[in-house]
């Protein structure tokens, strides 16, 4: 059976029994239908115990992260345990493009697949209307005189379109004539990588929204000033269309454990976890928590604690690692990644070993969680078992996709035994270290790289970033989530390489400064067969082909 098949097939708790299993009353819930709502008000204070998971370097149809954590989700339920799971929404962009959704797979899935893979309770078309607004007040006040004396030469600010379209990236605005606004070179970025995202992702309270939304850096004046949302006056009408959107929405896994699925960042061009209203509210009334980072540990988890764990107050106390024998296969060198081969596989544990020793330098050891597919050899999955005896890492096949929590049993037992010892965060840089420093320290340690190279506009927007202030943020690093380096070609642990910093913005929202590596894009393309060619609905109004 396919995925949509399996979620289709199975049956679903009324929310509200969800919502009780955990101790949320009933007058928390706004209603989304019998299987979907959002959970109003403060969550009670922090008693559960978070468990982060990441993977490494992951191929382009990605290793099952989030299986895994619904499917570990799911096991520790098998063991007695209350937990929960709070994860990212899923973007239209990749559900329509070539990675798939953000529900997980087979046996492991949250449900309503279909709502949470399409338009769910519209928290992304919230985001979508509130960043499209300010940028149409900011074409309306240069319309209607440009009091602030914007130039719209240097705008940084772009709207957006949660859906991948290469054609959007550059756009000219105010053609027409007059009547038809004042014409600026421009372009579109994909929702989930928008700075109100991200504030979304991380702002607890209304106030701190607000606030958030309108220190929004959206350029600058003639004589180089900065100008913000606020003295466009656009953040209160913001925060109203984002209001609903902030409260955490709950679901359920296909065994029944209540999900908390809520905002969604993505790792290799934003900070990539949810946001941290789900996670505390998960805090608040599971025992365990678990949730992801996206794509590797250079990514979402460096991210996760270095910025995250900085701005919630929290930190995991466990990691978990996912790797795949494919995703080794690839790594060694392996064209074909679906073809049995131990000696590539061999060659490609160095790419889990440069993410288990990412994990270690931020104080946790891991535990590998091999996530178990259909072609994978006896022979090959030793290797990497062998691998965790040699590094002193708790390993555990995962087979969720097939058997759903009972599949994530071993890998369950082996995280409560982790969280007997637990870890304890160190971040990788202090905040009042030189923006320069920061980065040369995620180069080093976290990617291998000898060094780091800038672009002339790096260098100009990193002195201007300095001197505005801006130094002091903490670091989101944009780059491609199929290497280690910034070049997507070098595979495995590469070394003998330098990066480059091809552009630097302070996310003054969001309270990090981006800094872009490579040929990262903002706005994705669709591949030459966009999963959309298979979405079709019946007769009868079934959606059919959806992973």
């Amino acid at each position: 059976m396919t995925d949509i098949e399996i979620a289709q097939a199975a049956k679903m708790r009324p929310i509200d029994e969800i919502a009780a299993s955990i101790g949320i009353p009933d007058e928390k819930l706004f209603h989304y239908g019998p299987y979907m709502a959002k959970v109003e008000g403060d969550p009670p204070l922090r008693r559960g115990r978070l468990i982060l998971v990441t993977a490494i370097t992951p191929t382009p149809a990605g290793e099952g992260k989030t299986t895994v954590s619904i499917g570990l989700t799911q096991g520790l339920g098998k063991l007695g345990k209350r937990a929960a799971v709070a994860l990212r929404e899923p973007s239209l962009g990749p559900v329509f493009g070539v990675k798939g959704g953000a529900t997980g797979g087979g046996y492991s899935q949250v449900l309503p697949m279909e709502e949470i893979n399409l338009h769910f309770t519209g928290d992304f078309h919230a985001v979508t209307s509130a960043v499209n607004l300010l940028a149409a007040m900011i074409d309306n006040h240069a319309q209607q005189g440009n009091a602030l004396g914007i130039d719209l030469r240097r705008l940084e600010y772009k709207r957006v379109l949660d859906m991948n379209d290469r054609a959007l990236r550059h756009v000219v605005t105010g053609l027409g004539g007059p009547t038809g606004g004042v014409p600026a070179e421009s372009g579109f970025e994909i929702t989930v990588a928008s700075e109100v995202m991200a504030i979304m992702a991380l702002a607890r309270t209304v106030p701190e929204l607000k606030e958030r939304l309108g220190r929004i850096r959206i350029g600058y004046t003639a004589d180089r000033k900065p100008v913000y949302a606020q003295q466009l006056k656009a953040h209160g009408a913001m925060t109203a269309l984002l209001l609903q959107a902030l409260k955490p929405n709950l679901v359920q896994t296909l065994e029944g454990q209540p999900a908390f699925v809520h905002m969604g960042p993505f790792a290799n061009i934003a900070h990539g976890t949810n946001s941290l209203r789900a996670t505390e509210m998960a805090l608040g009334y599971a025992d365990y928590v678990v949730t992801e980072a996206g794509f590797g540990s250079d990514l979402g988890a460096e991210k996760f604690f270095n910025v995250v764990s900085r701005a919630a107050g929290f930190a995991p106390e466990a990691v978990v690692l996912v790797a795949t024998v494919r995703a080794l296969r690839h790594h060694g060198g392996a064209d074909d990644f679906g073809t049995p081969n131990p000696e590539a596989v061999k060659l490609g544990l160095a790419n889990l070993a440069q993410h288990a020793g990412n994990i270690r330098q931020h104080g946790f050891d891991p535990v590998i969680a091999l996530n178990r597919f259909a072609g994978d050899t006896e022979e090959e999955i030793e290797l990497v078992r062998d691998f965790a005896r040699e590094y002193h890492l708790r390993f555990a096949v995962a087979e969720v996709w097939a058997e759903g929590g009972a599949g994530a049993r071993e890998l369950a037992a082996e995280v409560l035994q982790a969280l007997e010892e637990p870890g304890q965060l160190k971040y990788l840089y202090d905040l009042e270290s030189p923006l320069e420093d920061k980065i040369q320290t995620i180069a080093r340690r976290v990617y291998g790289a000898d060094g780091v190279g800038y672009s002339k506009k790096a260098r100009n927007a990193l002195r201007r970033i300095t001197r505005e202030g801006c130094a002091d943020l903490p670091v989101v690093m944009a780059k491609t989530q199929a290497s280690l380096s910034d070049d997507r070609r070098l595979r495995g642990r590469p070394s003998g390489f330098d990066v480059t910093v091809t552009d630097l913005k302070a996310r003054c929202g969001a309270g990090f400064v981006v800094v872009y590596m490579g040929d990262v894009m903002t706005m994705p393309g669709l591949p030459k067969v966009p999963a959309a060619e298979r979405v079709d609905v019946t007769d009868d109004g079934r959606i059919v082909g959806l992973f």
